[in-house]
C-alpha cells in the first residue's frame, strides 16, 4: 500500500524525477533487485507511470499506465548481454520543463524525460552510460582476439601432425583448453558487474 502512493509522496509527474538513494524502499523497482547475488540500485527515475531502475547488472524497467496500476509491465536488460549505445541528451530550451536522456541498450532504443531540476545528476548517469558503451564495445572487441588467436593456435596444433597420435586424448584435451580458454576470456571481457562505472561518476545530491 505504502508503495502504491509513492508518487504523490515523491511529488511525480509524467516528467520523470530522479530519486534519492534513501528512497529507494518507496519504489516498486526495489522488489525486484537481486540482492542475494549483491545487486544494488545505484541510480533510478521515477515517473507516474515508469520506473527506471539502473543497477550494477542490468536496467530495469518497470513499465505500467499509472504508478498505482495494478498492471504493469517488467523488462530487465544486462549490461553483458545488451550492450549500450548512441547515448545523448537533449537540454531543456528556455520555457521547456524537461530534458531528455536518449540511449539504444540491446535492440531497445529509450527516450526518457526528466525535470530540468536534474540536470546535475542526469550528468552523471550519462557519463556512466557513455563508459559503459565504451567498456562493452572495447570488450567486445578483445574477446573477438581472444577468440581468433585460439582458433589461431587450434589450427597450428593440428597441422603439426602430432594430433595423429593418442588421436581421442588429445581431441579432449584440446577441446578442454579451448573451453577453458573461452570461458576466462568471457569473464574478462564480458562481466556481469558493472558496478565501479556507476560508483566512479553518480553522485547524488
Amino acid at each position: 500500500m505504502f508503495k502504491k502512493v509513492a508518487s504523490d509522496i515523491l511529488g511525480l509527474s509524467d516528467i520523470g524525477s530522479v530519486i534519492k538513494p534513501q528512497d529507494y524502499d518507496k519504489v516498486d523497482a526495489d522488489d525486484y533487485i537481486i540482492s542475494e547475488d549483491d545487486e544494488k540500485i545505484y541510480f533510478l527515475i521515477k515517473s507516474k507511470s515508469d520506473e527506471y531502475c539502473f543497477t550494477n547488472y542490468a536496467l530495469i524497467h518497470l513499465d505500467g499506465t499509472s504508478a498505482t496500476s495494478k498492471k504493469r509491465t517488467l523488462r530487465r536488460f544486462s549490461y553483458q548481454n545488451n550492450k549500450i549505445s548512441k547515448v545523448m541528451i537533449e537540454t531543456a530550451g528556455t520555457v521547456d520543463l524537461d530534458i531528455e536522456l536518449k540511449f539504444r541498450i540491446g535492440k531497445e532504443s529509450y527516450s526518457i524525460d526528466v525535470h530540468k531540476r536534474y540536470l546535475d545528476e542526469i550528468k552523471g548517469l550519462y557519463k556512466a552510460l557513455i563508459k559503459l558503451e565504451e567498456i562493452t564495445h572495447d570488450n567486445e572487441v578483445y574477446f573477438g582476439f581472444a577468440k581468433e588467436s585460439l582458433d589461431i593456435a587450434t589450427k597450428t596444433f593440428s597441422r603439426t601432425g602430432e594430433i595423429e597420435k593418442d588421436f581421442v586424448d588429445q581431441y579432449k584435451k584440446l577441446h578442454q583448453y579451448a573451453f577453458s580458454w573461452l570461458m576466462q576470456a568471457r569473464e574478462q571481457y564480458r562481466p556481469k558487474d558493472y558496478g565501479f562505472v556507476f560508483e566512479r561518476y553518480i553522485h547524488h545530491k
